[in-house]
């Protein structure tokens, strides 16, 4: 039996390298794709039935997929649209639930208020991966990506909230609105709380432990599982608490790592991240045939309407929260005049129709009890089907086209000023590099070569060193040469603190200033593995 589930998890991983590939040469959204590819596999026959248990995704798949996008996010773009932020990741998920609740009480005989919410709460959270997958490549502005990243990770935690109370109204009959409003805040707040303090606990390991590049790299691993676990042992929010710790962390993470460190946890997260999220996303496909065998009474016909009017208007509802989201605080508050551009209604759009559902919905729904009161729970093959086609028709709907919409709209990046920023961290840069060596190497400088043309021209000498003076047999040449990457070593080292200067100064965004971070990470491995 273990043979058997090993060998399927190994060809999922293969199926799903080989399925990525093949759509990036085809150029369709990955996620998107392997979706498709997943329904279409299903209907092999001799095909074995993969069940998605939802303590897999919520356990094992949600808090890696978390973390990540939260160590990715800059903590300065999300504060600074922490507005636009909260409105879609709070409001939209609470005002989508509500109206979908209300619309499908209304349209499906027997289907109570209750069950609306529940419906609502499951299919209320855009998913994180699909639409940065989607945008990724796209000339679109910086902000808007940065909103829909801040979005998704939020609005899992306040939908899972929702999902939570209309299970427990369902079973109880009773809803006090106070008591859910408190239970909401103390649920999130208390996530963030669990987040914070555990992060604050790795922090001291990373910095003050004699660790290793992997057990840096492990302990990254461990962290977001740490998170989640203890927060929903307290019954508070686990996914806030994975976003809070991973946030903060991430901000930090300049002062605890090495470079080894790194380079090395990011190449292995980057691989299982993309294998993670290959398999969540080919399980959602193949989940169709149980999802269908469990309709019941219901008619295939009866439950596609109901599906696609719900999933029309879960893309409706988007639309009509988002603009009004994005124009009124303008129009109520100076501040935020003075204090943003104006956003444009082409790009207002995008982020109206970057909706995406995918994973999360799916195994809220599959966690649904399969029993109330000893009998099978109302409804729930009905809502698992109509999550599973609200989550087919936006990303194949909204994912297909997003892409020609842009080009439609003519949306471009303006680069935020990029061309200054860089600008300003190469002059620093330079500038300290320089008066290092003129402090520390003036006698070098004045008789070797190589020295005074790193005054001149950096990054051609930089280039030249190993190549043209390594493989020499002369004595004081061999010194020069030691001295010389020495003095290298110790510049990219002078060069971190004038980065560290420039992001207390924040006159540079976080984006680029991890990837000088990353520039010099690759530029000392390559001088000390040269040594």
């Amino acid at each position: 039996m273990i043979h058997d589930n090993l060998l399927l998890i190994i060809s999922l991983l293969f199926i799903v390298s080989m399925l990525t590939m093949l759509s990036e040469k085809i150029g369709v959204s990955y996620p998107i794709f392997l979706v498709i590819a997943g329904l279409l596999i299903s209907f092999i026959p001799g095909m074995p039935h993969m069940e998605l248990e939802p303590d897999w995704v919520f356990l094992i798949f949600l808090p890696p997929l978390l973390y990540s996008a939260a160590w990715n996010t800059s903590w300065k773009d999300f504060w600074e649209s922490r507005r636009p932020i909260g409105l879609l990741s709070i409001g939209l998920v609470v005002f989508t639930a509500t109206a979908v609740a209300y619309l499908s009480s209304a349209i499906i005989p027997g289907f109570t208020l209750a069950m609306g919410f529940l419906l609502g709460g499951v299919i209320s959270p855009p998913d994180a991966v699909a639409a940065t997958s989607v945008l990724q490549g796209l000339k679109v502005p910086k902000r808007v990506v940065t909103i829909l990243e801040g979005e998704s990770l939020v609005n899992d935690a306040s939908s899972l909230i929702v999902f939570r109370f209309a299970l427990a109204t369902i079973a109880t009959g009773e809803f006090v609105l106070w008591k859910a409003e408190l239970n909401f805040f103390i649920v999130a707040g208390m996530g963030v709380v669990v987040g914070l303090v555990i992060a604050h606990i790795l922090y001291f390991v990373h910095k003050y432990f004699p660790t290793t590049p992997s057990i840096d790299t492990a302990l990254t691993f461990i962290t977001p599982y740490m998170m989640y676990i203890a927060a929903e042992h307290f019954e508070y929010s686990g996914v806030l608490a994975v976003v809070s710790g991973g946030l903060f962390l991430s901000f930090r993470s300049h002062e605890v790592f090495a470079y080894q460190s790194r380079m090395q946890s990011t190449y292995v997260w980057e691989t299982v991240i993309f294998l993670l999220n290959g398999i969540v996303f080919i399980l959602i496909g193949l989940q169709l045939p149980e999802v269908m065998a469990g309709l019941g009474a219901y008619t295939l016909l009866e439950v596609v309407s109901y599906a696609v009017i719900i999933s029309l208007v879960t893309i409706v509802i988007r639309i009509i929260w988002v603009y009004p989201g994005t124009y009124l605080p303008r129009l109520l508050s100076k501040k935020v005049r003075e204090k943003e551009a104006r956003p444009s209604w082409q790009t207002t759009f995008v982020v109206a129709w970057s909706g995406m559902r995918g994973v999360v919905s799916l195994a809220s729904a599959l966690a649904i009890p399969l029993t109330l009161d000893g009998k099978a729970y109302p409804h729930r093959d009905l809502i698992l089907f109509i999550t599973f086609v609200v989550i087919l028709f936006t990303l194949v709907l909204q994912g297909l086209s997003l892409p020609w919409l842009i080009r439609l709209l003519k949306i471009e990046d303006p680069g935020e000023n990029m061309t200054e920023q860089k600008a300003i961290i190469n002059a620093r840069l330079a500038t300290v590099s320089l008066e290092y060596m003129q402090s520390n190497y003036e006698g070098e400088i004045s008789q070797f070569e190589p020295f005074r043309l790193l005054k001149d021209r950096y990054e051609k000498i930089i280039e030249l060193a190993d190549t043209r003076y390594m493989d020499v047999d002369n004595n004081a040449t061999i010194g020069f040469a030691r001295a010389y990457r020495k003095m290298l070593v110790e510049i990219v080292g002078i060069k971190r603190e004038e980065i560290r200067k420039i992001r207390r100064d924040k006159v540079c965004s976080d984006e680029l200033i991890r990837t000088k971070e990353r520039e010099l990470d690759l530029e000392e491995a390559r001088l000390r593995n040269s040594g």
